[in-house]
C-alpha cells in the first residue's frame, strides 16, 4: 500500500482557494525591476535593468491597454526576456485617459509621445537607432511613427497581433454592416459627449471577445486549484483586463472612421490632420506575428502588412499560436514570439567586418 501524503496537496489547495476569495491573490506580483526616466502628460518614460545596456528597445503599448502588457509577471514578461537576451528595453506608459484627454487622436502619439521617447532612448545610447515593439494599436503607432518620420532613430519594427485589414476580423463585422448604413454616429456620438470611450466599456468589450474564458472560468479554476502557477497566470490576465483604461474621443472616432468602417490601413494609408501617412514610406526593416487563435486580430488581417511596405528592405511575416494577449504574454511565447523577434533582431543586426 502507498504511503501518500496528500497534506502538502491540501495545503495547496486551501491556499489557494483563500488568495483567489479573500486574500491577495495565489501569488504577489514581481514586475521586472525598471527606472523612471522622464516624467509626462501620458509619456512616462521607463527602463527596466539596473543600467544603461546595448541594443535599446523601446515597447510601445496600445491605447486601452495598460503597459504593463509588456511585464505581467515572471515568464509572461516581454521586458524581461528582451533584459535577459543582453537588450535594453524602454516602456512609455501613457498613464490614464479622462474626459479632459477627449482632443487627443494619433497624432499627439505619431508626431510627439513616441518621437520624443525615441530620441530620448537614442540619446542615451550615444545616438544608436532603437528597435520599436508594438502590440495590438501600439504596433499601429509604431507602424505610422516610422512612415511619418523618416529621420527618426528607428532600427527596425516589430508589430505584434497588430491588425491591418479590418474586413478580416470578423468580430466587428456587425459594426461595419451598420456603419455602412448610419456611418460612424452610433459608435461615435456618445463618446464625444463623455469625452472618450470609458474604461469599463473597454474592459466589458475585451472580455467579450474571450467570452468562452470567461464562462468556463470556475471549472477552470476548480481543475486547477492545486496549481498555483496556471492561477497565477490566469489572474495576472484578469488583473490586466481589470486595469484597462479608456480611449479619448478623438482616437476613437478615427479607430472608428479610419479603421473599422473605411479601412484605410488596409490601403496603405491614414489620415493625420491635414496630411495622409503612407506605409509605402517606411524604410526599416519589419517584422509582424499574427496570433492563429486571435479573434481581435486575425492572421489574415495581420498578414496584409506584407503587401502595403514596399518600401521597406525587408518585411517578415510569422504566426504563432495564442490569442491576442496570449501572443504577447502567453505561457508558449518564450518558445514562439518572443524567439521570432529574437532572431528578427539579430538577422536585422549590423554585421561587423
Amino acid at each position: 500500500m502507498l504511503d501518500f501524503d496528500w497534506r502538502p496537496r491540501l495545503n495547496t489547495l486551501t491556499r489557494n482557494a483563500w488568495g483567489l476569495t479573500f486574500g491577495d491573490g495565489v501569488q504577489a506580483a514581481e514586475p521586472t525591476p525598471s527606472e523612471q526616466i522622464t516624467r509626462g502628460l501620458h509619456r512616462d518614460l521607463y527602463r527596466f535593468g539596473p543600467q544603461i545596456g546595448t541594443n535599446p528597445v523601446l515597447l510601445v503599448p496600445p491605447l486601452a491597454a495598460p503597459a504593463q502588457c509588456y511585464d505581467l509577471r515572471p515568464g509572461q514578461s516581454l521586458a524581461a526576456h528582451l533584459l535577459d537576451s543582453g537588450r535594453t528595453p524602454y516602456l512609455v506608459d501613457y498613464g490614464t485617459m479622462t474626459s479632459a484627454d477627449r482632443g487627443l487622436g494619433f497624432e499627439a502619439w505619431v508626431d510627439d509621445i513616441i518621437p520624443e521617447a525615441l530620441r530620448h532612448v537614442s540619446e542615451l545610447h550615444d545616438g544608436a537607432p532603437v528597435d520599436l515593439i508594438g502590440w495590438s494599436l501600439g504596433g499601429t503607432i509604431s507602424l505610422l511613427t516610422g512612415a511619418a518620420h523618416a529621420d527618426l532613430p528607428i532600427r527596425t519594427i516589430t508589430a505584434i497581433g497588430t491588425p491591418v485589414d479590418y474586413t478580416e476580423i470578423a468580430a466587428i463585422a456587425p459594426l461595419r454592416a451598420i456603419g455602412r448604413i448610419t456611418g460612424d454616429r452610433p459608435l461615435t456620438t456618445a463618446t464625444w459627449a463623455l469625452g472618450g470611450l470609458p474604461a469599463p466599456v473597454v474592459q466589458a468589450s475585451y472580455r467579450v471577445t474571450a467570452l468562452q474564458r470567461e464562462l468556463t472560468k470556475p471549472w477552470f479554476i476548480a481543475r486547477n486549484l492545486h496549481d498555483t502557477e496556471t492561477l497565477a497566470r490566469m489572474e495576472s490576465i484578469d488583473k490586466f483586463m481589470a486595469a484597462m483604461p479608456g480611449y479619448p474621443a478623438r482616437f476613437f472616432h478615427q479607430i472608428c472612421t479610419q479603421l473599422i468602417l473605411g479601412n484605410t490601413l488596409a490601403a496603405g494609408q491614414f489620415r493625420l490632420g491635414s496630411r495622409t501617412v503612407e506605409l509605402s514610406a517606411l524604410s526599416v526593416p519589419v517584422l509582424a506575428v499574427g496570433g492563429t487563435d486571435d479573434v481581435i486580430a486575425p492572421v489574415a488581417s495581420v498578414a496584409r502588412i506584407t503587401d502595403l511596405l514596399t518600401g521597406a528592405p525587408s518585411v517578415r511575416f510569422e504566426t504563432a499560436p495564442g490569442s491576442h494577449l496570449g501572443l504577447l504574454a502567453g505561457p508558449g511565447a518564450k518558445q514562439t514570439t518572443w524567439a521570432q523577434i529574437d532572431d528578427f533582431l539579430s538577422e536585422t543586426a549590423p554585421q561587423l567586418v
